[in-house]
This record gives structure tokens, sequence and C-alpha cells, in this order.
């Protein structure tokens, strides 16, 4: 939803891990990031549980937007060949820390019950367990191991190339062990349901590896080709309906995260969708603000279903009016905050 480093105009046959300079916005990236903040809002605005097939086939869909963010992260940075690491930090925590205060008051005016002793709120904090705000938790130590990767593998001399895809590959097949093994372990280990969908939701290993895909893809890949844009929309397509049988049906390992078949899901999604290049405007410009909007959208379904009466609708008209009115609020709000506030404030809250 973040990412400091821009992508210069190139052709990804020529694309390396050295030093190129990066500064102008990218069209194509902001419209992958509006595609995906758009799917962000869809899938917050699906009626909680999911028990119709509808809902559940549309979740399915919907879900690799956070891989497109984690993608687009390790594309760019593999094209810049370093990880700002003090900028990134402070451009996602800093937006964070606003919004968590905010999420935080939300849920203590609605649960008097809750929990406010130190340790509890900091660990709140660290993790981002308030309302859907594991991903900077995610996107942070993401970061970190991006930044690992290149300091280990950067030697300065011809096989660098080849020593960091060797370790994004390496990071991918940890990726898959930790998405298969983590939750049977943890079970064995007698874990409740509701830490292992905690702890799925940061599996970092997991969610790195949509980091490397998308790093690889800037070093290695020549998605030109027509006929290879036609495989990966057929490959994706198939990828889809596994992974949203799967879900459907609960076969074998059917978690709505760390699964496989939802890795192999979203990955081709993310890699489909840059081949394809998207490039409208109005998704360029959502995209540009998708941190601002992933951060301060969900009050706005928040206060449809606990104060508008947002849950007494059914199913497909409550998912309508809950994605249609966030969309649009979230628009106007970012579009009022770029016209009317000083820069220094919507980089404080993400804009």
């Amino acid at each position: 939803m973040m990412t400091v480093v821009e992508r210069i105009a190139a052709n990804p046959r020529s694309l390396s891990v050295t030093h190129a300079p990066a500064k102008s916005r990218d069209g194509v990236i902001d419209a992958m990031r509006g595609i995906a903040i758009l799917m962000v809002i869809g899938i917050h605005s699906l009626p909680q549980p999911l028990d119709a097939i509808w809902e559940k086939s549309l979740d399915a869909a919907l879900r690799p937007c956070v891989p497109v963010f984690l993608f687009v992260s390790g594309y760019l940075t593999a094209l810049s060949g370093r990880v700002p690491l003090a900028r990134r930090l402070k451009a996602a925590l800093i937006p964070y820390a606003i919004a968590f205060a905010a999420a935080y008051v939300y849920m203590a005016l609605h649960n008097p019950a809750m929990d406010h002793r130190i340790g509890t709120t900091l660990a709140r904090f660290g993790l981002g367990y308030v309302f859907v705000y594991y991903y900077v938790f995610v996107y942070v130590c993401c970061t970190l191991g991006l930044w690992l990767v290149l300091a280990v593998g950067e030697t300065g001399q011809s096989d660098s190339r080849k020593r960091i895809a060797a370790l994004l590959i390496l990071a991918i097949g940890c990726g898959l062990l930790a998405g298969s093994y983590l939750d049977p372990a943890m079970s064995r280990l007698g874990a409740s349901d509701a830490l292992l969908d905690e702890v799925r939701m940061r599996d970092i290993p997991f969610w790195f590896s949509f980091v490397a895909i998308g790093a690889l893809t800037a070093m290695f890949a020549d998605l030109s080709d027509q006929g290879m844009r036609r495989a990966l929309l057929g490959a994706m397509l198939a990828a889809y309906i596994v992974y949203a049988a799967v879900r459907i049906l609960g076969l074998g390992d059917a978690a709505t995260y760390d699964s496989t078949a939802f890795l192999v899901y979203a990955a081709l999604f993310c890699i489909a969708l840059f081949a394809i290049q998207p490039g409208a405007p109005l998704l360029g410009w959502f995209g540009s603000g998708s941190y601002f909007i992933y951060l301060w959208h969900i009050f706005i379904v928040m206060a449809l279903r606990d104060h508008f009466g947002l849950r007494q609708l059914d199913g497909v008209a409550s998912f309508a009016v809950c994605c249609t009115l966030t969309v649009l609020v979230s628009t106007a709000a970012l579009l009022a905050l770029r016209q009317f506030a000083s820069r220094r404030l919507c980089r404080w809250l993400g804009a």
C-alpha cells in the first residue's frame, strides 16, 4: 500500500539489482495498487460470516489484494537495488500510529470490557491487532527481510544477481513450508482456532514469498509476449477455481491465507495483473493514496455496520451498499485531504 521506491521506465528484460535511480511515479504500479485497495474494500464489505457460496467465491477472488502490494514492493526494490529502510519504516509507522490511536478509541467506546493494560496495548500496536491492521506488521517484517536479503546477497561482484535470486527462491520455499506446516504444528500444541487465525495472518515467511516473486519478476521476467499473457490468465483462472473449490468444499488445507492453493492463485494473479499493464488514471490516483484508504476505510465499514443498520440488509444489498459508500467516502476524504491539508499532514495520514 506504500512503497518509497518508484519504478523506472525500463523493459523487464534489462532489469537487474544494480542501483538505478527511480523517483517518478509509475502509472501501472499505482493502477495495480488501486485495483488492490478496491479488492480490500470489497473483502471488508462482505457480510460476516461467509455463509453463501457466492460470498465465499467472491472473497476467494479478492484475496490476492495483499499479495499485490507485497509483489509491487519487491518489484520496485529489485529495480532500485536497495531498501531505504528508515524512509520506509517512517512512511509506514507514522500514519499507522495515528490510525491505531483512532481505532483503539473506537474499540474502547464499543467494548467497555476492553483490556487497557500497557503490555496488551503495546502488543496490539506491534502486531497490528486492531481492526485489519495486520498488514502493517507484515509489511514492516517483509521490508526488513528484503533489506537483509540484499545486504547478504550484494557482494559488489558479478555473481551478486545470482546470489540474490537464489536467496529469493529459497525464501519462497520457506514460505511454502511455513504455510503448510505452521498451523498443524500449532494445533498439536493445543492452540485455539482464534489464535491460529491470527498467526496465519502474520505468517511472515509465507507473505515474504510474494515480495520475492515480485523481485524475481523484475530481475528476470519478460511478460511482453501476448501468448505469455494469455497463458498467465488461463493459469490464474484455473488456480482460482482450485482455491475457491478448496475453500467452499473444505478440502485439505482450506485456510483463507497461508495455503498452497492461495499462494499459487495469488502469485499468478499478481504476475498476470502486471503483465496486463493496467494504466487507468483514476485507478492510479486511487492507488497513489492506497495506504490512507487502507488505514481509514475500515472506520466507514464499522460505522455502517454498528450505527446505520447495515446488518439488517440481506447479503447482496449489504455488500453493495457498504462497498459503494466506502469507496465514495474514502475517495472524498482523500480528495479533500490532498486539496486542503499540508504535505506534512498528508504524509502523516498516509495520503
